[in-house]
């Protein structure tokens, strides 16, 4: 055995460096054997290895997130004095952060979109189905402010506004928190406003079976017949199969209907093909009540999930169809 001072290539056999230290963890720790319990941990890190991936992936979204918060501090901290004689101040933002996510859409997703001539010159109401993340919105309007040169404001939910930090990005993309009033303003003023019915409840316990959960709501019909404008249908494909939730858990559902906050634990992060596809307007009618135009914008939506979605999803049939080529026009 070597000394405690000799080297570890000492000696007519020298030690290979992984030798060399796993006896000097031995001899530093007191442990002997060391080298079965280390090979042990190697193990159990490269069976839990995939675990570890699918539950850390999703952390991406969050990094991007809150990259984008701090690029909007260092653009509004490099352009303090224009804040003050512009109206446009933060377009130049807005482009650079859909730049960046539309980036990410393509590189991670080959986010592709569809149907975009049916999103009307005016203003309209997009309703949207709900996957386990909102970064299928977030693609589509980025590219959409990139090809188009069209904003799209967003409803979030309640719980979005107290999360730390986001104050700013909010503000600065016109996210609204979703009364009928402020909805209806914001569309006579010419705006364009998505909203998905299903919400967080959607978002997350529906499943690959793609189940459009919207339960009794139906205020964003009223919000369409009082301001006088089309509902646009739009679903992305695969958006179950990029990210997937542990809502079939019923002691998560209970406890969500209890407290009201996201806490189902979400996995995945697949670099899945994402495509968005946008439906034809369902045009305003003053004679059509907000019950019967709810339903036709769910058959709207439903038609589009069964024309562009294989069911139930598979990640990995969506994982290959990366390597299709782009979708035809149907």
């Amino acid at each position: 055995m070597i000394g405690g001072n000799e080297s570890c290539t000492a000696g007519p056999i020298p030690m290979s460096y992984l030798t060399c230290l796993t006896y000097v963890l031995g001899e530093w720790t007191g442990v002997e054997h060391i080298e079965d319990y280390l090979s042990y941990a190697v193990y159990l890190l490269w069976v839990l290895f995939p675990l570890a991936v699918v539950l850390l992936l999703p952390g991406v979204l969050v990094i991007l997130f809150y990259t984008s918060i701090l690029l909007l501090h260092i653009y509004k901290r490099k352009n303090e004095l224009k804040e003050a004689y512009s109206n446009d101040f933060w377009d130049g933002a807005k482009q650079m952060l859909a730049t960046l996510w539309d980036g990410h859409g393509r590189i991670w997703h080959g986010y592709e979109l569809h149907g975009a001539e049916n999103i009307p010159e005016g203003p309209g109401l997009i309703v949207f189905y709900h996957g386990a993340t909102p970064a299928d919105y977030v693609y589509f309007m980025a590219r959409l402010l990139i090809q188009k040169k069209r904003y799209c404001h967003v409803v979030a939910d309640h719980f979005v506004f107290r999360l730390p930090g986001f104050k700013i990005l909010l503000d600065v993309h016109g996210v609204m928190h979703g009364p009928k009033e402020e909805c209806v303003s914001a569309l006579k003023k010419g705006c364009l406003i998505a909203i998905a019915p299903g919400g967080v409840r959607e978002a997350l316990f529906s499943d690959e079976m793609y189940t459009i959960i919207w339960g009794n709501r139906k205020g964003f019909a009223q919000v369409a017949i009082d301001a006088k404008v089309p509902i646009i249908p739009m679903f992305t494909q695969n958006v179950r199969e990029g990210v997937r939730t542990l809502g079939g858990i019923k002691i998560l559902k209970a406890l969500y209907e209890r407290i009201r906050l996201p806490i189902v634990p979400v996995y995945g992060g697949f670099p899945v093909k994402l495509r968005t596809f946008i439906g034809e307007p369902i045009p305003y009618d003053p004679n059509t009540t907000a019950e019967e135009l709810t339903a036709k914008t769910k058959a709207a939506l439903q038609a589009l999930i069964e024309k562009h979605q294989k069911i139930p999803g598979n990640i990995f049939r969506a994982l290959m169809e990366r390597f299709q080529t782009q979708k035809k026009e149907d």
